[in-house]
């Protein structure tokens, strides 16, 4: 098994990266907040903990960081130089990770969406639209 080996200033910046109440998160919650939509946060019991959570209508969110799962995985893969024997496979488990919780998720009769990071910060009202989209579809 690989040992990550650290410094203690990347150790530092390491501890500040945030799982939940990031910036995105918390832009998409004001806004469907806005929207009058009533929500939970980050359930544990729910396969992946999503990070919002409409019961009313069973809509799982997910607001996943670009680098820890993956976004452009293929071309970031080959490019990534520092620690690949431990960031690469941690990197793959967690998409596989993900895949498995949408699918029992949905299984369970769950609707899931997935937002980039970026996604919300560039494009919160699209984000907003495909939830409702989403929403009043399944009725």
């Amino acid at each position: 098994m690989y040992k990550f080996v650290t410094s203690k200033k990347r150790s530092e910046l390491m501890s500040k990266i945030r799982s939940n109440n990031t910036k995105p998160e918390l832009a998409l919650r004001r806004g469907l907040w806005g929207q009058g939509f009533r929500f939970s946060r980050s359930i544990s019991k729910l396969p992946g903990k999503p990070d919002i959570v409409l019961y009313k209508h069973r809509v799982a969110i997910f607001i996943d960081g670009e680098f820890w799962h993956g976004y452009h995985w293929r071309e970031k893969k080959k490019k990534l130089k520092a620690n690949r024997l431990y960031w690469v496979p941690k990197i793959e488990k967690n998409i596989k990770r993900d895949e498995q919780n949408n699918r029992v998720l949905k299984k369970s009769g769950w609707k899931v969406l997935r937002f980039w990071e970026h996604q919300i910060t560039e494009e919160l009202p699209l984000c907003i639209t495909k939830i409702k989209r989403m929403i009043r579809s399944s009725k």
